[in-house]
């Protein structure tokens, strides 16, 4: 009678548990109070469950960038983490945990980001903690959990064109709330969902934080199965939900009846069909970061793009989430179609998602962006407006000047 999240954490719902952790990813942010915390309790770190990840801040935009990775980087030295990833070597931290073969089924991970619940996609229990308990982490290689409850998510049916893993998951943020699935696991399931590219899935569990999940969670299958092989390390056990778990509450969807969908400020719960924003014009169309920011994303947006010009009022900016993305983009071509079209690429970076740098929004601008959250002030100035979209519709406003459902170019 256990849900998946009852099984990888060996609990009851509600129950306090202290479980040993498989992995413990920290990033230029947060990895430097996190190893502070280490320092104090004087330990030896469990240095082969450490994954360290240069990627927010960086290439560094300022001073304080600057020694804030120069730290990180001294303390991955002194304390011999074997997987660091500096600049130019890694990627989004994210991707790096889910493309270097730390993330598996069954697997127990922390991260100090909020987003770890990302890896969710491949069946593990991965959720963001502070960089306190992060550090704690290292130490023992342990943290304690409260058992989560489950709510169960099916979605049945044929995709339209243009529908995506984020069109879904904007869906049911839509639904349910940001705070619908507040402290508990997304259980997702359904032929749709079978059906979905690991991208498509990762970006659905990447943003069930959205609605106050600890956990965004698809069982796993052939699909992740067949993207392991030769990749992942270690062993791994697969965990399923029993056919008579109880959820919290299940919610029930009919993909004919998403559409290509936009969050608008200032919440992602704030949901309109893109056909019906087409008369918002936009400064800026952001392509990238952990949520959208992989091949099958960019391929998405670079055949919308093909022979086409970027609006002489839209500025672009294509950020690929790792230097494997880029490279294989740069092999399949879809970087020249980017910067024949006048986008901006660049290399890996979380920089614009948070605000911090390569494309902070100005005073009364706008940006249709692939990130995952559009609070007040998120990317830039606080009279500033966030849009959240899939790549396809972020590569159609672009074309337009304004908000566009692609299928308006058909």
């Amino acid at each position: 009678m256990a849900t998946i999240a009852e099984k990888i954490l060996e609990g009851e719902t509600g129950e306090i548990v202290e479980r040993e952790v498989d992995y413990i990813m920290v990033n230029d942010i947060t990895g430097v109070p996190a190893f502070e915390v280490l320092d104090e309790l004087g330990e030896e770190p469990k240095r082969e469950k450490i994954v360290v990840v240069q990627d927010h801040y960086v290439p560094n935009k300022d001073i304080a960038s600057a020694e804030q990775a120069k730290a990180l980087r001294n303390y991955a030295r002194r304390y011999r983490i074997p997987h660091y990833y500096e600049i130019g070597r890694g990627g989004i931290c994210h991707q790096v945990m889910i493309e270097e073969g730390f993330v598996a089924p069954g697997r127990l991970i922390i991260g100090a980001d909020s987003h770890t619940c990302s890896y969710g996609a491949f069946g593990a229990f991965s959720t963001g903690v502070g960089s306190t308990e992060a550090g704690a982490a290292m130490a023992t290689g342990r943290l304690w959990f409260k058992v989560p409850a489950t709510q169960k998510f099916v979605v049945n049916g044929d995709l339209r064109k243009y529908v995506m893993g984020k069109d879904i998951i904007l869906h049911i943020i839509g639904d349910i709330g940001v705070s619908g699935s507040l402290y508990m696991a997304q259980e997702y399931y359904g032929s749709t969902i079978d059906n979905l590219s690991l991208t498509d899935r990762i970006t659905m569990a990447n943003m069930a934080v959205e609605a106050g999940a600890k956990a965004g969670i698809v069982p796993p299958d052939e699909t992740v199965f067949s993207f392991l092989r030769n990749r992942v390390r270690g062993n791994y056990k697969p965990v399923y939900a029993d056919e008579d778990a109880e959820y919290e509450a299940i919610f029930e969807y009919d993909a004919a009846e998403i559409v290509p969908t936009v969050a608008k400020p200032f919440s992602p719960a704030n949901i309109a069909p893109a056909s019906e924003l087409d008369n918002v014009l936009i400064d800026q169309a952001y392509l990238g970061s952990c949520t959208n920011g992989r091949i099958e994303d960019l391929r998405v947006a670079a055949a919308l793009l093909n022979g086409k010009k970027v609006n002489p009022d839209v500025r672009m900016i294509v950020v690929p989430a790792s230097e494997r993305v880029l490279k294989q983009a740069l092999d399949e071509g879809l970087v020249r179609i980017f910067v024949d079209a006048g986008a901006f690429i660049c290399g890996a970076t979380c920089g614009a998602c948070l605000g911090g740098y390569m494309g902070v929004l100005a005073k009364g601008e706008r940006c249709i962006s692939t990130t995952n959250r559009n609070f007040v002030g998120r990317m830039g100035h606080k009279d500033s407006e966030v849009y959240l979209a899939n790549p396809a519709v972020v590569a159609a406003s672009a074309i337009t000047g304004r908000i566009t459902d692609p299928s308006d170019l058909d």
